[in-house]
């Protein structure tokens, strides 16, 4: 194999270090100080091989290596940077070190591409700090204003715009990070599975041809705040009571998809969150994804009328759409070259569906886009005993170097 895995493991592992959870897993949360760290770590590495190195107005970390003609779209490969709370070493940050180590085997090989290869280390794909995934892929595409970057807030009201702000980028110039579809030729990401499918084949490569459609609802319950001693229970107006009879109900619509569909309510802040106090309001968020695009919507469709139907006189039932992408498939042309490639190598691989969203699938709507898997030990992932092992890692950045090397030729 050309890639090194001594290379691809000292990356992993000094990243891992960037975390505000040590020996709890990685939290690493866009614009936090471990960002701030990581993305230093990143430009360094980046300059080390000749990059040109520059951040988008929300904070995107491109690292650019001139094509003989400067002026055609460039290959564009990496990942995300971010992390969930107490989340795995190895999910997005494994994409951005293919990046890096495919940049570096340009460097020490002397190739010079015919067009130009840009690697990319991506803010906020999880959603984690304001409830709105693939934030970067994106903003990129067009599809964030200056304004939704001042709706979105974390948990404690402060505006993903502030963020930025605090950080040293500009929400105000969002739309100088917007690309245009003839600036990129093509999108290639590596990412782990986070399923089991692959480790229990014993494939080396997945190869994705479809992803998932994901839709993100945001749910707000408002009832009235009570002492938890004096207020009778057929006198209370509870916010949580509701939620969870929601939360019930969503559930057992998801159980009755039969298999094509899940919907999961993953995060539930309750106010004032006092436990003597009645709770008077409650947020969650629902995240339903399918492989249908007519299963997606009917699902969406059914939690809203569940959620709109909750509500009665004392209690107010509200729900947004942060976010809806479709199922996308992915460019046959390069899951067809992945997969030469990965043969020829002598990987064994398969061509699989991607239950998990990621930037890829944004990136399809202005470009040509490939996904490679590499397996997930028991399939586990956003977990700290989350693991893929080196050289699995280094067959998957092996594949996507040949197939970068065939995409930048004249």
């Amino acid at each position: 194999m050309k890639t090194s895995k001594g290379r691809i493991q000292r990356h992993l592992e000094q990243i891992a270090q960037f975390t505000a959870t040590p020996g709890q897993g990685i939290t690493r949360l866009s614009y936090s100080e471990e960002d701030k760290l990581t993305r230093a770590y990143l430009k360094q590495q980046m300059q080390a091989i000749g990059l040109s190195v520059r951040e988008d107005a929300i904070g995107n970390i491109f690292g650019r290596l001139e094509g003989v003609r400067q002026d055609l779209p460039a290959v564009m490969i990496g990942s995300h940077f971010d992390s969930v709370p107490n989340g795995g070493m190895f999910d997005g940050t494994v994409g951005v070190v293919m990046g890096l180590e495919v940049a570096t085997l340009f460097h020490l090989q002397g190739l010079t591409p015919y067009y130009p290869l840009e690697i990319v280390a991506l803010v906020e794909e999880e959603g984690t700090s304001f409830s709105s995934g693939l934030l970067a892929s994106r903003t990129i595409t067009g599809h964030i204003t200056t304004e939704m970057l001042y709706q979105l807030v974390d948990n404690k009201g402060i505006s993903a715009a502030d963020k930025m702000a605090q950080a040293g980028f500009d929400a105000h110039r969002v739309a100088q990070a917007i690309r245009a579809p003839s600036s990129i030729k093509a999108f290639i990401e590596l990412h782990i599975e986070q399923g089991p499918i692959l480790d229990q084949s014993g494939d080396d490569i997945g190869i994705v041809d479809v992803i998932v459609g994901i839709c993100q609802l945001h749910v707000t319950v408002k009832g009235r705040a009570g002492h938890a001693g004096t207020t009778p229970m057929n006198m209370r107006t509870d916010a949580l009571v509701t939620s969870a009879i929601l939360v019930q109900k969503i559930n057992q619509l998801a159980l009755e998809g039969d298999g094509e569909c899940v919907a999961t309510v993953g995060k539930f802040q309750v106010f004032p969150n006092g436990a003597n106090v009645i709770p008077s309001k409650v947020v969650f968020s629902v995240d339903i994804r399918a492989k249908c695009n007519k299963t997606l919507q009917r699902l969406v469709t059914q939690i809203k009328q569940v959620v709109i139907q909750q509500a009665d006189k004392q209690i107010e039932c509200l729900i947004t759409t942060p976010f809806y992408i479709e199922p996308v498939q992915l460019d046959p042309v390069i899951c067809d070259q992945l997969q030469k490639n990965s043969r020829q190598l002598g990987f064994s691989s398969r061509i699989m569906a991607s239950g998990a969203g990621h930037d890829a699938m944004v990136f399809a709507q202005i470009a040509p886009v490939g996904l490679v898997f590499v397996p997930s030990k028991n399939g586990l992932s956003h977990h700290p005993d989350e693991w893929t092992d080196y050289h699995q890692i280094q067959k998957g950045i092996d594949v996507i170097f040949e197939t970068v090397k065939q995409l930048t030729k004249e």
